[in-house]
């Protein structure tokens, strides 16, 4: 049988200027026209040749997405939530590819997931209301996401926004929940972020430019004309993001602005909403603020403020310290009550009634502390697993004396935990169930790589049991290392498909994000996005020489960012992988960053640089810049992912970058691109076409190493 024909992007010549430097040659720079008919032929003619080349693996797709299935209980619930009389969870059911919102009035019972589960089997719609099912909202659409769910404070009406496109650009649609009934208000072009009005008459809504940066919350009154809405607030500097958010004690609503250095704050009285924002925080340069509303004991209200102001003596708060702020005072009135540490990262604060939560950051870890103002307890919460990550939980009520958090690990399935704020007893509410799985046939480890510059590299892998340490077996190596982002090691159930067979998955916890704390961000963006790269590397590089993987049967795999990860390390070590697996892959940095005409460009220069200003951002990011630096090599082969609908990479980048390579390899494996022609940068929606997206890219890996 012959070998499927890759299609062939013909060279357009085009010169690609940035001020004040060399022009450079850009031959494939067409591929951005959606409105050509050649580009879209052209992504037609990728997705057919991958399907002709992966058409050998059919059977083995098929079997690992029926795997997939059999391990998940499809008609399932959430740990129902408690908000004031209500209980509200999310439920699945087979077939439907979509989650299904509900509800129930029952103040004086606990719900629990296998109790409302057993009433919706049961045809008891008398207990159940369903307030939102996404399958009928999804109906004969290709692509759905939902952007903001939020019911007003007397439980009357649900605001919700949906996309049907993948654009990330919103329809914000209000049902009364008592008549089970949308309203006629209807609010187009928003995106993430709302907050109710105390008098649950009122709404705040975020709307986003024409480069898809929010940049502006509007006030939408129930049954006005939409046309007639209030803009409570616009930030007109374009490195800007603006959110809304409503206090947990619903006593205000606040507006953040933030860059990726800087931030302020505003605020409005939630039972006042006419009122004009007032400062809580002003901007200042290089300084981050968050704030949340708290009452505090012998000073009634006050902002608790999570910052790194610099301190008295000029050092800075790298890693944040915690402060409390009297309503109304400026920054010179910061009272400090959890002091800069330095390598332990604050990450969050939570306010309640009684106490606070806080989330911080240390070796790695996230881990969880409870305070008690009135006590004055501060205690820290043990987990049972050496590697583990920490989720939010929805925690609606400012009175209640418990709070929910999420829990997993690479072994442990997603679970619901409630833990009492004054005992600390911890209680598992819910754990995902797993059908046919045994967390004992799996081990997990923390291990430490060495980078070029001496630096210790985290790397959290997971294998079966018994797969030897001998160098051996076949490893797929996850990274992404930008905006400070963490990946902590995640549970997945598509993931079991790899380990049954003796694939040992690892992920790379590089420098750009923020594992280690703030210094780890910063060691790896900028002028030092590359040791990002090399980091990935030198924990490819360990886990061979600890004998967790075999040199030659390596896989790598990462998105967006982390897309840009796998293209700097395919072209800085192409010998090292056996397979890439690049979804949605920023990959054509120079370019996208010297255009500010595109998406969220301006606002990303504080990540990567700005290459037009800044002839040093320039040289460095031509440095890396995985399509720009491509060269006659044999290439690893190659997974690229698309979404024609993508606000934040344009799916021209992958393109532009699979053709160009796949002209220059000299190595002759295949080098694919798969792009989704009703989506965007979320890629696949719904459960099983992600579960079928997984099952492709698992074929092609376990293929790629070898694995029968």
């Amino acid at each position: 049988m012959s070998r499927p024909t890759p299609p062939v992007a013909p060279r357009r010549p085009h010169r690609v200027v940035t001020p004040g430097q060399e022009p450079r040659d850009d031959d494939w720079f067409w591929l951005r026209d959606r409105d050509d008919p050649e580009v879209l032929a052209h992504l037609r003619a990728e997705n057919a040749y991958l399907e002709a080349v992966l058409a050998p693996t059919e059977e083995l797709q098929e079997q690992i997405f029926e795997e997939i299935r059999s391990k998940v209980v499809e008609t399932d619930a959430d740990a129902p939530v408690r908000d004031g009389q209500w209980w509200y969870w999310n439920r699945t059911v087979e077939g439907l590819s979509y989650g299904i919102a509900c509800r129930r009035h029952d103040p004086d019972r606990r719900l629990s997931a296998e109790e409302v589960l057993a009433d919706a089997r049961a045809g008891r719609a008398d207990l159940e209301s369903v307030i939102l099912d996404q399958n009928e909202l999804a109906a004969g659409s290709e692509s759905f996401a939902l952007g903001v769910f939020d019911v007003s404070p007397d439980h009357r009406v649900l605001a919700y926004a949906i996309d049907l496109d993948g654009d990330e650009r919103y329809s914000l649609r209000f049902r009364d929940l008592e008549a089970g009934s949308d309203l006629p208000d209807r609010v187009e072009d928003v995106t993430y972020g709302s907050a109710w009005s105390a008098r649950s008459s009122t709404l705040f809504y975020v709307r986003p430019d024409a480069a898809m940066r929010p940049f502006q919350v509007w006030r939408h009154t129930l049954g006005s004309d939409p046309s007639q809405d209030v803009l409570v607030f616009e930030e007109p500097d374009e490195r800007f993001f603006v959110s809304v958010d409503a206090t947990r004690s619903r006593r205000f609503v606040v507006i953040h602005s933030a860059s990726k250095m800087t931030s302020a704050a505003w605020s409005v009285p939630a039972d006042r909403p006419d009122e004009e924002p007032s400062v809580v925080l002003a901007p200042e340069d290089g300084v981050e603020y968050d704030v949340e509303h708290a009452v505090w004991p012998g000073e009634g209200d006050v902002w608790l403020v999570r910052h790194n102001r610099r301190q008295e003596d000029g050092s800075p708060r790298t890693d944040f310290a915690l402060a409390r702020l009297p309503l109304g005072a400026g920054p010179a009135e910061l009272r400090e009550m959890i002091a800069h540490r330095p390598g332990v990262r604050l990450v969050d604060v939570e306010a309640f009634a009684g106490h606070l939560v806080v989330t911080e950051r240390a070796e790695g870890l996230e881990r969880l502390r409870v305070l008690d103002p009135v006590a004055g307890s501060d205690r820290l919460l043990d987990q049972p697993d050496a590697v583990y990550t920490l989720t939010g939980a929805a925690n609606p009520e400012w009175d209640a004396t418990t709070f929910r958090f999420g829990y997993t690990s690479l072994v442990a399935p997603p679970s619901t935990v409630e833990v009492d704020a004054r005992s600390g007893e911890r209680r598992v509410v819910r754990q995902q169930p797993v059908i046919d799985y045994d967390p004992s046939r799996f081990r997990s480890e923390r291990l430490w790589a060495l980078a070029p510059d001496g630096v210790r590299v985290p790397v959290s892998v997971v294998a079966r049991a018994d797969v030897a340490l001998d160098a051996s077996a076949p490893c797929l190596l996850y990274g992404y290392g930008s905006y400070e982002i963490t990946v902590d090691p995640w549970f997945s159930v598509p993931r079991l498909s790899l380990l049954e067979r003796g694939v040992v998955f690892a992920v790379a916890h590089v420098r750009g994000g923020g594992e280690l704390g703030r210094s780890w961000y910063e060691q790896g963006r900028l002028a030092s996005k590359p040791n990002t790269f090399s980091d990935f590397v030198a924990c490819a590089e360990h886990l061979v020489a600890t004998g967790w993987a075999a040199r030659g049967r390596i896989a790598a795999r990462g998105g967006s960012a982390g897309g840009l990860l796998m293209g700097a390390v395919t072209n800085l070590r192409p010998d090292l992988w056996r397979a890439v697996v690049a979804e949605v892959p920023f990959v054509d940095v120079v370019t996208t960053m010297s255009d500010p005409t595109l998406p969220l460009t301006v606002t990303e220069w504080e990540e990567w640089g700005n290459p037009i200003e800044d002839p040093d951002a320039y040289r460095v990011m031509l440095s890396y810049s995985p399509y720009d630096n491509l060269r006659a090599v044999p290439y690893p082969s190659v997974l690229a992912t698309a979404g024609l609908n993508d606000p934040r990479v344009g799916f021209w980048e992958p393109a532009k970058w699979v053709a160009k390579m796949r002209e220059l390899d000299t190595g002759g494996r295949p080098i694919l691109l798969r792009t989704e022609l009703e989506a965007g940068h979320q890629g696949p929606s719904g459960r099983y076409a992600a579960w079928r997206d997984e099952a492709r890219i698992a074929a092609f890996v376990l293929r790629e190493l070898g694995v029968a």
